[in-house]
């Protein structure tokens, strides 16, 4: 199944110049409607990002901002190029474009819904600390929303544009896509998960931009936050929700 022109597919790159060009090539036979946004990239990423600049439109800034800031500037030239949906995937190669169909059988069904790409961890070299970290999110999401995901660490996600009314990340970096999950399932936007095939290079191949203790600290005072907001705000939107939709 081919994307519909309504729906963008969203590349936030940050030194991937090993990976970049290879990404955007797999997605090209799927969509038309490419942003890539350079967040700040050091590397030669913004001369390889110049060779498909009739083919893709590119959001470039400096500094590095962080991916929550990448993906709100990606939603904001979605807006303006009137895409309803973004699909977003990782530049370093892990996310298949053989995917797209799947995201775009998913929209069809479920255009309203933010569809959520989830990975088995019983692919070949997934990094063991990849399995705890998953864990450890999915458990304080549950506990934040009383609902149950397999996986909500994966950036290959389509966001519902419209319905989220193209409101991104308040976070800047790496928990700013914890973060969204969060606040949609408060807003009654459905999550749909769906399966997705991944490739993890070997160990002496990887690229990481997560500083394991920076970003595990950050991630751990963003669960405070919203296990605090969840019982002022959250909880309390979502049956409030539920009963207007069951009154109505």
């Amino acid at each position: 199944m081919e994307l519909s022109n309504e729906t963008c597919v969203v590349i936030p790159t940050y030194n991937n110049e090993k990976t970049i060009a290879t990404v955007i090539e797999s997605v090209l036979p799927y969509s038309q409607n490419i942003i890539v946004v350079n967040d700040g990239s050091t590397d030669s990423t913004e001369s390889i990002l110049k060779k498909f600049e009739n083919k893709i439109t590119i959001v470039s800034y400096l500094p590095n901002r962080g991916k929550g800031y990448a993906l709100k500037q990606a939603f904001l030239e979605a807006k303006r190029r009137n895409y309803k949906t973004a699909i977003t995937l990782d530049a370093d190669g892990q996310h298949k474009a053989s995917d797209l169909p799947l995201f775009a059988e998913a929209i069809q069904t479920h255009p309203d819904a933010l569809i959520i790409g989830s990975r088995s961890f019983e692919q070949p070299n997934m990094p063991s600390k990849n399995s705890f970290a998953n864990k450890f999110s999915n458990f304080w999401f549950t506990v934040q929303t009383s609902i149950s995901l397999p996986d909500t660490q994966t950036g290959y996600r389509a966001y519902p544009l419209v319905a989220m009314k193209y409101k991104g990340p308040i976070n800047n970096r790496y928990e700013a896509e914890l973060e969204m999950l969060v606040r949609n399932a408060w807003k009654a936007i459905p999550l749909i998960p769906i399966n997705i095939d991944v490739y993890y290079p070997p160990k002496e191949e990887r690229v990481s931009h997560f500083r394991p203790t920076k970003d595990f600290v950050r991630i751990s005072l963003l669960n405070t936050c919203l296990c605090f907001i969840a019982i002022v705000y959250g909880f309390p939107s979502m049956w409030l929700r539920r009963l207007c939709k069951k009154l109505a």
